[in-house]
């Protein structure tokens, strides 16, 4: 196999294990600004808008050609996916995370695979078909993944003691209802969950529009766009007569707002939808557990985060589980290729056959003429 053919290949995965890269990211950093005192409403609005001014010129420029005529049907889809995401999930998110911890979050977060696993098989997006290994692995798998993903949450066990951790001090982000007050991790688990739903949503919503309006900057540009304006009027209901809140300095407020439009609104949109055309939304989502063991890994070097034996073997589940997903897709992937080649070689064979009879035909007649013109 050639180095491009292998790099054509492995692209959607280096492209989800960037988004996880990123959102990890953005958990960390959304924390540390709410816990300086930034509304939730007002961080929203900025990060899309931050969003659209470095998308939209490179929509304007790139979808130029590929763009298709706006209509009120398409207008009428991003509106509902710039309310689906940007306002609805990541408030709800965000407000979910302010109850509990951004671990806990992102742990509450791997219900989403499973959510949108269920959404695309309604919706006709994903095949499944009980009796068949790729479909038992897709369901498995995703199963598996959630499963350790609550694994991770859930069980502790001891401290496995790490060379980069030893006679270091550091933040302790605890998980689970443990040193969560009861009342705050349910009302926390609830609105996360509620978002992830808003979240499965929008991922199936996406693909659907990308069917009839495949031009993915332009749509990302929209939908930050609309994130931005629909954002806004929630905003300014929900912290009318406090104008201090939209105030922002060089502090990691800014930072978390630049970061998240950047990276997870502006090029995750983007690069999702890239993926969904080809691999479909359930191949995007199963990947989203990984976040949760970077947030361990680079907590543990970054922060000095005590690892524990349960993260450490719900990691190793999540990845089993990520495994059988990822190979019942590319079964589906190899599949459906298949039989579009077949389409595409019968429709050729139909062309040389119609070709074919039309070259007869044509010599029959000029045969007809020659026989006429030679009995005159």
């Amino acid at each position: 196999m050639s180095t491009s053919k292998a790099f054509r290949r492995a692209k959607p995965f280096l492209a989800v294990l960037f988004l996880q890269f990123g959102l990890a990211g953005m958990d960390i950093l959304s924390k540390a600004a709410l816990n300086e005192g930034m509304s939730n409403y007002v961080f929203v609005v900025y990060r899309h808008a931050i969003a659209t001014i470095v998308i939209a010129p490179f929509a304007i420029i790139l979808d130029k050609k590929v763009r298709p005529k706006m209509t009120k049907a398409m207008f009428g889809k991003i509106m509902l996916l710039g309310f689906l995401e940007p306002v609805v999930d990541q408030n709800l998110y965000i407000m979910g995370m302010k109850n509990t911890t951004a671990t806990f979050a992102a742990a509450m977060c791997n219900v989403l695979p499973a959510i949108t696993f269920v959404m695309a098989c309604i919706f006709g997006l994903e095949k499944v078909k009980l009796k068949s290994i790729r479909s038992q692995a897709k369901i498995g798998g995703t199963l598996t993944t959630v499963g350790g993903a609550m694994l991770m949450t859930l069980v502790k066990g001891p401290v496995i003691d790490l060379i980069w951790t030893k006679g270091r001090t550091g933040t302790h982000i605890s998980q689970g209802n443990g040193g969560l007050d009861l009342q705050h991790s349910v009302r926390g688990s609830l609105m996360i969950t509620a978002g992830c739903f808003s979240w499965a949503c929008f991922m199936v919503l996406q693909a659907i529009t990308l069917e009839t309006y495949p031009a993915e900057l332009s749509l990302t540009a929209w939908i930050c766009l609309m994130g931005t304006l629909e954002g806004g009027v929630v905003a300014l209901v929900m912290e009318r007569g406090n104008a201090a809140v939209w105030n922002l300095n060089l502090d990691t407020k800014l930072l978390a707002a630049v970061y998240s439009g950047v990276f997870c609104s502006g090029l995750a949109y983007y690069v999702q939808g890239i993926i969904m055309k080809d691999r479909g939304p359930v191949f995007v989502t199963a990947f989203n557990p990984l976040s949760m063991i970077i947030v361990a890994i680079l907590g543990s070097f970054i922060l000095a985060e005590q690892m524990y034996l349960g993260r450490v073997i719900g990691a190793f589940v999540i990845v089993a589980g990520l495994y059988l997903v990822v190979w019942g897709k590319s079964k589906d992937y190899k599949s459906e290729t298949k039989t579009l080649l077949g389409d595409v070689q019968k429709a050729a064979n139909s062309v040389q056959m119609i070709e074919s009879s039309n070259h007869n035909h044509n010599h029959e007649e000029n045969h007809k003429v020659v026989t006429i013109n030679g009995t005159e």
